[in-house]
């Protein structure tokens, strides 16, 4: 059986009285796209911000590789390989978006003048942006030096995914990423999933949008009321089976839980 890249176990979540997560498990596979699903109140939101490192868990273990993590900010989660695309992207509008690539992780001029100057290589930089968005395939984005303010909603989210997608070297998760964007531009986006699946990476997709969960997920995780209620894969749920399991029209035994997430 292949090793999840991903895993939580017993993972619980308290905000003050309300228990956001209830020792809800997770498992993530190399390469797949995994979509997560769930009604408002679910803890589908404090589940993912676990393993991004915005939420420590109360209680529970997580694993990412093989190595049991216990991440305290969203550094952390980086520095094991987890990038994580915010609804709210993050991103500074006034920056250009050579610069929001390598915001927080800017790069030096090599010598006397980054070393003690502590200049910044804005060449080398605007370069390298140049070839991420040309490894990911993105052509929406012609000039490097335009500032993100300028862009449309679905190049800021580009901007965003390819920021992940440059550092992520496991793991990028992707929170309600077509939320606020038309058909043309949300259709990008999932064609930004699919690269990302295809370059090796496993990509954990939040959505309420059932059609674009069933076009790019492998499987789907289904989380009720703090917990997994089952995972599912489009081949052998409908998308009304999926609504009845995240509403609780439709149970799923324990033990085939266990079996369909493994």
């Amino acid at each position: 059986m292949t090793e999840a890249i991903m895993k939580g176990r017993g993972l619980t979540k308290r905000f003050g009285s309300v228990t956001a997560l209830n020792g809800t498990d997770f498992d993530l596979y190399p390469g797949e796209v995994l979509a997560v699903i769930g009604d408002n109140g679910a803890g589908k939101s404090s589940l993912i911000k676990c393993f991004a490192g915005a939420h420590p868990p109360d209680d529970g273990q997580m694993w990412v590789a093989g190595e049991e993590v216990s991440f305290k900010s969203t550094q952390d989660a980086r520095e094991h390989g987890v990038e994580t695309v915010f609804q709210t992207l993050a991103v500074s509008p006034a920056l250009d978006i050579a610069t929001n690539l390598f915001l927080g992780r800017e790069v030096r001029k090599k010598g006397f003048m980054g070393t003690f100057f502590r200049q910044l290589d804005k060449k080398g930089m605007r370069r390298m942006a140049e070839q991420y968005l040309e490894d990911l395939g993105i052509s929406t984005l012609q000039d490097i030096t335009q500032a993100v303010e300028t862009l449309s909603g679905g190049q800021r989210q580009a901007v965003a995914v390819a920021r992940a997608a440059a550092f992520g070297s496991k793991v990028i998760i992707l929170d309600e990423p077509t939320a606020a964007l038309g058909v043309r531009e949300s259709g990008k986006v999932l064609d930004l999933v699919k690269d990302l699946k295809n370059r090796g990476l496993s990509v954990v997709l939040i959505s309420h949008n059932m059609p674009q969960v069933y076009e790019v997920a492998d499987r789907i995780h289904v989380q009720r009321l703090g917990v997994r209620a089952a995972v599912v894969t489009p081949d052998t749920a409908s998308m009304n089976d999926s609504v009845g399991i995240m509403t609780g029209a439709i149970t799923v035994p324990q033990e085939e839980q266990q079996l369909s997430a493994s």
